[in-house]
């Protein structure tokens, strides 16, 4: 049955698509005539604002030389190969530690601490599945429907912990960061929390799964630079999310997110769904 509707669902129009997934997973159908809210707004601009450079801007590979003309190479994780399938790999040539990821999905990563241990046929496996799938049709977010499915090995960073990086991802609404969401545990116990950019804490979470941090984050002293370099890439896109590391004294860029939770987060109190939607300034269609 699964396989079914999986089918039926990959045939329906785009609009058709998000307004019944939008009804299955918040309980309601989205106003796309008069969005008002973060969620309604990010439906409506998967369906409007269609630039042909945001394909480039999700796509894994691609996105680190548009990066790098914009700020420098020094921001860009380095990569060691990119291939087209699993068995190009050349694993010879590969450091101790790496990560592999599909260039374009949200799922296809496998982080090998040893090359030595590294289940290569478990690997295989997970990243063959990601290279069948087109992630465009699990929400609808049109930038990732072209993107050209290709496996990338690149660095492997870790923070002073050890246990895998915090996520710092700046969310900009018309160019201009005004939220910085702070990731922490994902491997472990996630939690998310919300600053402002003086860094004060947000009264507000996004998503049932991913709890606030029971404790304060310290301000990281590198606030400022992080802010200055997203605009660089943000520019003018009504809403995006600029995702960063920090390791060793460097910042990290990790990617550009469009559609933030898909659009499909709950916000918890719903009154900040308004809030974030009164900061995003629809333009005019470009695309139906």
């Amino acid at each position: 049955m699964k396989k079914i509707i999986k089918k039926i669902s990959r045939i329906l129009p785009d609009k058709l698509y998000l307004s019944l997934k939008y009804r299955y997973m918040l309980g309601s159908f989205p106003n796309l005539k008069n969005p008002e809210t973060f969620n309604e707004k990010l439906q409506w601009l998967k369906l409007h604002d269609r630039k042909p450079i945001y394909t480039t801007m999700v796509d894994k590979y691609e996105v680190k030389k548009y990066v790098a003309d914009i700020l420098g190479e020094e921001y860009v994780i380095p990569t060691f190969g990119v291939w087209d399938r699993f068995e190009d790999i050349d694993f010879d040539s590969l450091p101790d530690q790496f990560v592999l990821k599909c260039t374009h999905d949200s799922g296809g990563l496998v982080l090998c601490r040893d090359k030595a241990k590294l289940n290569k046929e478990e690997a295989k496996k997970k990243l063959n599945k990601s290279l069948r799938t087109n992630y465009y049709f699990h929400g609808r977010e049109w930038p990732y429907k072209d993107v050209k499915p290709r496996i990338i090995a690149e660095e492997f960073l870790v923070d002073e912990s050890g246990n895998g990086l915090t996520d710092y991802k700046v969310m900009c609404f018309g160019g201009e960061p005004k939220l910085i969401q702070v990731h922490k545990g994902r491997f472990e116990k996630h939690t998310q929390d919300f600053y402002d950019l003086e860094w004060n804490k947000q009264p507000f979470s996004q998503g049932v799964d991913m709890p606030c941090s029971p404790v304060e984050i310290e301000k990281p002293n590198f606030l400022s630079e992080m802010l200055d370099l997203t605009k660089k890439i943000a520019t003018t896109i009504p809403q995006v999310r600029i995702d960063w590391y920090y390791m060793n004294n460097q910042l990290y860029f990790g990617e550009i997110t469009f559609f933030d939770g898909s659009g499909l987060g709950k916000f918890s109190p719903d009154e900040w769904n308004y809030t974030l939607g009164s900061w995003i300034t629809l333009p005019k269609k470009n695309s139906l």
